[in-house]
């Protein structure tokens, strides 16, 4: 009785939730194709060298690994499809101008990324190649946000952050860079007194500055006491301009919930301003996204980029059910030419016909029809189903 049993966080997807699924892909598919974004399939596996490289060891930990029978190499089961669509336009497509990518598919996680989440997310997401100004970004949020109305979503809000604060405090101070993984880790916890404790040999002002920096979180008054709490280096307020010109552009159709200094998700692999979609209700991000300009660096061209992607599955719990629509019962008659073609032509229409396969009468209840179709006055017409 185990054989059926699923690894744990690996579900099944049943009918009504995969018809949910599969609409809600389309519906997003095709908002991301009217904004000029064209449509990518990178391969589930790659060599890891390949897989994992741009992305420092952010990835590394949720790759699942196995050697490649045919060559020895090892390989990787993607858990993120961005990295691939960043060699895709770094080494195939190889345009000069900007590119506009998108992507859906499955990826597999060695462990699940929040409470109550699969390991084997549904991924769609978009990117834009070429384009380093703040228009690229406030072009990939908004689309972002049409994604989530399209899901349903109607009351999500945006957290911003800009990894390049913490990133320039670690360039700039002498014996921070030993201690960034640390610093790390302790900024991610907000752990104040780690921070203070790791950072005491620094000097006095990058000391107080990594220190005051958990304690930068809210709203757009952030942004001002950071420029009076934090060193005036040129990356740190070209980051809280940036941040500040995003909320602006943004405010028609997204409400921004707070500003985070020390958020460093993705800190190895993005290079700017990051983000996420919350909505009231889910303990977890919707959509995660930020600008990684150095990722195709790797692939031989270093591209400016910035993107998105959410889990269609997640995605899928928040919108509304939508039943999967009734069909008609038809006999089975395959020889019946006249009924092949009224089926036919019933179905080309978008209607559900679903053929009465003989033995199987009590048990008719299951298909969902509330229709059927009968012969009358020498036509094949469409009756209620009693």
């Amino acid at each position: 009785m185990r054989a059926w049993l699923l690894p744990e966080y690996i579900e099944d997807i049943l009918p009504a939730e995969a018809h949910r699924i599969e609409r809600l892909r389309r519906g997003i598919l095709d908002l991301f194709a009217v904004h000029g974004y064209r449509l990518v399939m990178p391969p589930l596996l790659e060599y890891v060298d390949s897989l994992l490289t741009g992305t420092g060891h952010d990835l590394d930990l949720q790759t699942f690994k196995l050697v490649d029978q045919i060559s020895g190499r090892m390989l990787g089961v993607r858990a993120d499809i961005t990295p691939q669509v960043a060699r895709i336009d770094a080494h195939l497509l190889n345009r000069s101008g900007v590119t506009r990518l998108c992507y859906a598919g499955s990826v597999l996680r060695t462990l699940p990324s929040g409470l109550n989440r699969t390991r084997e997310p549904l991924q769609v997401g978009a990117e834009i190649y070429g384009h380093r100004g703040i228009e690229s970004d406030v072009e990939i949020q908004r689309l972002m946000m049409r994604g989530l109305g399209i899901a349903g979503v109607s009351n999500a809000y945006l957290d911003l952050g800009h990894v390049a604060v913490f990133r320039s405090l670690i360039k700039r101070a002498a014996g921070a860079a030993e201690l960034e993984s640390e610093l790390f880790r302790a900024m991610q916890a907000k752990d104040v007194p780690a921070v203070s404790s790791l950072s005491h040999r620094l000097e006095r002002g990058t000391r107080e500055a990594l220190t005051v920096l958990p304690e930068l979180y809210g709203g757009v008054e952030v942004l001002r006491l950071a420029r009076r709490k934090l060193p005036a280096y040129p990356e740190i307020k070209a980051a809280l301009r940036a941040l500040e010109a995003l909320s602006e552009r943004l405010r028609d159709v997204a409400r921004i919930r707070c500003f985070d200094l020390a958020e460093l998700r993705g800190y190895h692999y993005h290079s700017g301003v990051v983000f996420a979609a919350y909505a009231d209700g889910w303990p977890n991000a919707l959509a995660l996204g930020g600008r990684y300009d150095e990722v195709g660096k790797a692939f031989g061209r270093a591209r400016p980029a910035t993107g998105f992607s959410m889990d269609l599955r997640e995605l899928a719990s928040a919108s509304p059910e939508g039943r999967i629509g009734a069909g008609i019962l038809a006999p089975y008659r395959p020889r019946n030419a006249g009924l092949q073609r009224r089926i036919d032509t019933l179905r080309a229409r978008g209607e559900i016909v679903i053929e009465d396969l003989p033995g199987h009468v009590d048990s008719r209840a299951e298909l969902g029809c509330n229709r059927r179709l009968v012969r009358r006055a020498g036509k094949w017409v469409i009756e209620k189903l009693k």
